[in-house]
């Protein structure tokens, strides 16, 4: 199955796609989860200033088919979330790496380690399914 995964992002094996700016991550759902998904009805992610674990769940996505727990790539303290989503989740669908969820300023830069390339996620793509 070919997917789109960008080169300039970090992926994690639940689907989530990082884009690392400094100690900022901005996190959405890869084009792969959003495909496999289909129609995104409802999402839920968690309010400024929540503190997120890495790898523990933060939120929920929410399609006709079913619903998926979203995980943390990395441990922190949200400081903004994509509000325009709200209204909107099917934007996920049209644009999946054009529709951020939340962005938190990363705690411990070693999080940023165990996140795949984009290599390494089309490679986990192409085995896992």
């Amino acid at each position: 199955m070919s997917t789109n995964i960008p080169g300039n992002l970090k992926y994690t094996k639940e689907h989530e796609w990082a884009l690392v700016e400094g100690d900022t991550v901005t996190v959405g759902i890869t084009d792969f989860a959003q495909s496999a998904l289909g129609d995104i009805v409802f999402l839920e992610v968690p309010e400024v200033g929540s503190e997120l674990k890495n790898g523990s769940t933060f939120g929920v996505v929410e399609s006709i088919k079913s619903v998926s727990d979203l995980y943390a790539p990395v441990s922190g303290e949200v400081i903004a979330r994509n509000t325009d989503l709200e209204g909107s989740p099917e934007r996920i669908n049209q644009d999946a790496y054009g529709s951020w969820l939340i962005k938190v300023k990363v705690k411990d830069k070693n999080d940023l380690a165990n996140l795949l390339t984009a290599e390494q996620y089309q490679e986990f793509c192409n085995t896992s399914h």
